[in-house]
This record gives C-alpha cells, structure tokens and sequence, in this order.
C-alpha cells in the first residue's frame, strides 16, 4: 500500500504529549511516523494530525473522525479512550464500540484505518490497579472486533517494555521521548515500512522514575483532580496540531 497522505486522529498521545522539542511543541509517535513513511517510500507524505489533549472518546468521534475523512487520506491512525477510563464511570465496552465506529466508517470511505492504544501508565501512577483493569477490559475489547474486522490494531498497553518508569513522563500519565519512538517502531513494523529500531537512544529526559513525593501530587494531580472538578479539560481552546496536510520529506526523519 502506498501511503501518500496521512492523518493522526486521538488525545494526547497521538499529539505527542511528553516528547516536547524546540519551544514545547510536541513530536510524538505520529511525527516519527510520518516522516518513516516517507523515508521509507522515497516521496513526500502529506501529514495532518487532528488530536487534541483531553480528548475523551465522544468528542474525538464529534471533532475529529468525520475532518480526517473529508480530507481524503491514505491512511488515518484511530487512538482515544485513555481519557474515558481514568473517569469515575465507564464502559469498557462503550468505548471499545466508538472505535469501532470509527474503524467501520473509515474503512466504508476507502481508507486504510490502524487502531492504536496508549501505553500502560498503571506501574507507574497513583491507583493503578484501576486503570490496570479497565485497560485489560479496553485492550481486550478492542482485540477481538479488531481480529474480526482485520483492521490492523498496535496494542502498545500490551507492550511489556512500556511499562518501565523510564519511558514516562515525570506526570506519570504521558510516555515520554523514549516511549513515543518505541510506539512509532510499533507502527512502523505493523505497516511493514521499516524495522522500527532506527531512532537512536534520546538523552536528557525527565522520566517517571523516583518516589510520588509531596511536590508530584502538587504539580501534577492536584490540577488534574481540579480540572476534573470544574469540568475542564487540558485541551480546552486549543486547535489541532496540525490541523491541515503538511509536506513531510524523507530527509525530515526525526532522530
């Protein structure tokens, strides 16, 4: 399959959250993504990526899903759900039958959908083992329509390695540059454009690693519990991050 066009559709793990470079801006998974493609293919890829931060799924299906088709791409990575269940209640099998939808509706418009999980943060994060449960119940969802429907599906929460504190953020919640460039060698090796271990070792990173201390809570979920509370989002007025087609090169594979 030839890839000439590609959006990123999710949350914050499809923006790249925890891998920020040059001024904050954030690279991630889908940028190391895009530019294998076409490093790999040997022409431009024409790449958008529609995800916001604090996306839940509902809002991802409303803003995002029915833009990425309009605009006509080769290929649309489908990620969302992370946000759902860190919330007091939810359906795992709900959220697993809104990314169903979307597979569905993608593949009905003649474009080639991946489905792409986030990591596995409950090792590192306060409450884990809740998150731990309804992921396994997502990730198991998601596997078996996925088997089903043969739309490629890249289980990262399965992905023993992600669950080292060295490939997340110091908020515990985010992977960070580490974690980002294992996810793309996920995709990457799914699509059969490259052998996914090509980005070098990435240096001078904050990562999850140390004791939760009164300063972590602090900085990190003391705002979360207070967004929570106020019903706001991290993502509010915020636009996509790339909310048109940019010309990624084979020469702009990021290291």
């Amino acid at each position: 399959m030839e890839i000439r066009k590609y959006i990123a559709i999710g949350d914050s793990f499809s923006e790249g959250y925890g891998d920020e470079i040059e001024h904050g801006h954030p690279r991630g998974w889908t940028d190391l993504l895009a530019a294998q493609l076409a490093t790999a293919q040997g022409h431009d890829v024409e790449y958008a990526n529609l995800a916001i931060r604090g996306r839940k799924i509902g809002a991802i299906m409303r803003e995002q899903l029915e833009v990425a088709i309009s605009m006509q791409p080769d290929l649309i990575t489908i990620n969302g759900g992370g946000n759902d269940i860190m919330r007091p209640r939810v359906s795992a099998e709900w959220v697993s039958s809104q990314l169903l939808i979307a597979a569905r509706r993608v593949l009905a418009a003649g474009i080639t959908p991946v489905v792409v999980s986030g990591a596995n943060p409950s090792g590192v994060m306060p409450l884990g083992g809740v998150m731990q449960r309804r992921g396994d119940a997502l990730a198991n969802e998601v596997r078996r329509w996925a088997n089903a429907l043969d739309v490629a599906y890249i289980d990262n929460w399965g992905d023993a390695r992600l669950i080292d504190g060295v490939y997340w953020s110091e908020d515990r919640l985010h992977l960070n540059a580490r974690g980002h460039a294992i996810v793309a060698g996920n995709v990457v090796r799914a699509l059969e454009v490259g052998d996914g271990d090509h980005w070098p070792e990435l240096a001078s990173l904050t990562t999850a690693e140390g004791r939760m201390d009164a300063r972590y809570w602090r900085q990190f979920v003391g705002p979360w519990i207070g967004r929570r509370l106020t019903g706001r989002s991290s993502g509010d007025g915020r636009a996509p991050k790339f909310g048109a087609y940019i010309p990624i090169s084979p020469r702009d594979q990021a290291a």
